[in-house]
């Protein structure tokens, strides 16, 4: 009552949007702490730029102190490309399964350190059909992918320059491991900026496309926080660099210093509910001239969350390439998070 007597004079209008404020303000205006607005979880995984070490976007905000957060991420990508020009070959027909843990502990104010350790398995998959009748559906077309035998694994690729690939059998295992530190450099009530320096272990058998054999190196400055107009909106958005261990799968063709960027948006439509949409970037992981191996790449993705809980939430999000050939074909999400309220 005082909230509507302080900004009243007794019109209709003005006493409806004095009736919302308090809604608005809640939405708005921080009811959740600052590390419980996530960006999703999107890794570009086509199966060379997915094995590099380029890290996903994350609120900039730390763990508090002493807290562990974790999370689980689950992706299935599709993938079908065919390109060719007078003295190189791609093909790259398959599926990518991939699981990671996620865990994130403050180590001191404004500190973090996280650890993902991923698990892939790269097959022939199931979803060569749904695409198949999803292009049919709409009369959309489908780059030549309805040709060839559906659930096929064929990664392969040869250059008159460059040794190549070949993946024809199925694989699964342990992926490579990243290990970050996160640093909050700044932070008010609405908003926080941070800088981190994140390491890959190239633990992951190349040959089986479950790591590129090698260790990158990455930097990352990010940014979170409120929409300036008061709306129930969060952005949050990453620029950085990642230099690239020499990759045997890559050899000849291999770029090492790479950009990556991303931006965010998280609208809270309920104290449970958001929608979210973000876009993707990163450099060409090769020096190809085949789009999928020599463009930069670009993806969006849009899902949901619901905070069952609290502390506790559920993403579901589906990515496409917007940049074509440069990403899966569509990529299928969910995340299960905790972060100590």
């Amino acid at each position: 009552m005082e909230f509507l007597c302080a900004c009243g004079d007794g019109s209709d209008g003005v006493n409806k949007f004095c009736r919302w404020a308090p809604l608005l303000a809640w939405l708005g205006g921080g009811a959740l702490p600052l590390a419980a607005y996530e960006p999703l979880y999107v890794k570009n995984l086509s199966p060379v730029t997915g094995l590099l070490g380029l890290p996903s976007q994350r609120s900039a905000a730390s763990e508090a102190e002493g807290k562990l957060a974790l999370a689980l991420h689950s992706s299935v990508a599709n993938n079908y490309v065919l390109d060719a020009n007078s003295h190189e070959y791609l093909n790259l027909d398959g599926e990518t399964l991939r699981f990671a843990l996620d865990l994130r502990y403050g180590l001191a104010p404004d500190w973090d350190v996280q650890l993902e350790v991923p698990w892939l398995k790269q097959s022939g998959g199931q979803l060569d059909s749904l695409i198949d009748n999803w292009h049919d559906l709409w009369g959309m077309s489908d780059g030549g992918r309805s040709q060839v035998p559906r659930n096929l694994l064929d990664y392969r690729y040869a250059s008159s320059s460059a040794p190549g690939f070949l993946l024809e059998d199925d694989s699964s295992g342990l992926g490579d491991i990243t290990l970050a530190l996160n640093y909050a450099f700044f932070r008010d009530e609405d908003a926080v900026a941070s800088v981190a320096l994140g390491y890959k272990f190239g633990v992951g058998d190349e040959d089986k496309f479950l790591g590129s054999g090698a260790d990158d190196v990455y930097v990352a400055l990010r940014f979170s926080g409120a929409h300036l107009s008061g709306l129930p909106l969060r952005w949050h958005g990453q620029a950085g660099y990642l230099r690239a261990g020499d990759s045997n799968l890559l050899d000849g063709i291999q770029r090492q210093d790479l950009w990556f960027a991303g931006l965010a948006l998280d609208w809270l439509v309920s104290e449970n509910w958001s929608l979210l949409a973000q876009v993707d970037s990163n450099a060409a992981p090769t020096r190809s001239d085949i789009t999928a191996l020599g463009d930069t790449a670009g993806t969006f993705t849009a899902g949901a969350r619901w905070r069952f809980a609290p502390g506790w939430s559920v993403d579901a999000s589906v990515v496409e390439d917007i940049l074509v050939e440069t990403a899966p074909d569509v990529t299928f999400q969910a995340t299960f998070r905790y972060s100590p309220p």
